[in-house]
């Protein structure tokens, strides 16, 4: 079994900066890509970031230039730099992480950006 415990969301201004971590235990082995998804309120639930095994990172052109998303030495933790935040970035956002047969997936965090 596989947990995905992530931190750092909360309420913003807009304009600022929140770091969203994300980390996995329990029975893991070899981790593929990891990601964000965010789901706002009657929305559905959207890419936000992820990053391969390698390193090669994906953003969609709603965030590209102002998130930026890496993982850590030991493979099983991910992060999530948010820059220039504004009011329409404001969700629940979930990690996740690709195993070889099975998706796994954190139990979100709010982030809120507002004045």
């Amino acid at each position: 079994q596989v947990q995905l415990v992530e931190s750092g969301g909360g309420l913003v201004e807009p304009g600022g900066s929140l770091r969203l971590s994300c980390a996995a235990s329990g029975s893991i082995f070899r981790i593929n890509t990891m990601g964000w998804y965010r789901q706002a309120t009657g929305k559905e639930r959207e890419l936000v970031a992820s990053i391969t095994s390698s390193g090669t990172p994906y953003y969609p052109d709603s965030v590209k230039d102002r998130f930026t998303i890496s993982r850590g030495n030991a493979k099983n933790t991910v992060y999530l730099q948010m820059n220039s935040l504004k009011p329409d970035d404001t969700a629940v956002y979930y990690c996740h992480a690709d195993f070889s047969s099975f998706r796994s997936w954190g139990q979100g965090i709010q982030v809120t950006v507002s004045s």
